[in-house]
């Protein structure tokens, strides 16, 4: 039973999700959430608050994979940055713990999950909480965005 982690990679908020895929091909939600840092801090200690609530996590759950939301180009060049820095702090972390990254853009994580690449953020996590068969969509939206991360890795590993 493979238990993927999905991240949603921010410094202000990074969302993260782990499911595992059962031998029947069926999917469970292990845990989700968020790793949240205070505003009133630099951004470098932001980073190390980020590096060491995801140690602890891997250290507590022991994925086998991990997936990463892929940045993509935004308009606003801060937040652009502050999202690059933070997926930088993730990938380290994944890396030293010995865990394969994965990566994916939006459309193609909206793609695996709603089956279009062009769906609606509310369409990806209705389809996020039917096929973890939960009973109401993960939030906050940085947890569903990961657990969709996750079905995204398991969906395609199975095509591999």
């Amino acid at each position: 039973m493979t238990l993927a982690l999905g991240i949603d990679p921010g410094t202000a908020t990074t969302g993260y999700g782990l499911v595992r895929l059962a031998p029947d091909g069926s999917l469970v939600a292990v845990k989700y959430g968020v790793i949240l840092t205070p505003r009133d801090v630099t951004a470098p200690a932001r980073l190390v608050m980020l590096y060491d609530q995801l140690h602890d996590l891997l250290d507590e759950y022991h994925p086998e994979i991990a997936a990463v939301e892929k940045l993509f180009f935004s308009r606003n060049v801060t937040t652009a940055l502050a999202v690059g820095q933070a997926r930088g702090v993730v990938m380290l972390c994944l890396q030293q713990a010995g865990i394969e990254a994965f990566e994916y853009t939006p459309n193609e994580i909206k793609q695996a999950v709603a089956g279009y690449g062009g769906a609606q953020k509310k369409q990806v996590q209705e389809m996020v909480r039917a096929l973890l068969q939960l009973d109401a969509i993960p939030k906050p939206d940085d947890a569903a965005d990961a657990l969709a991360i996750a079905i995204t890795h398991l969906h395609t590993k199975r095509y591999d």
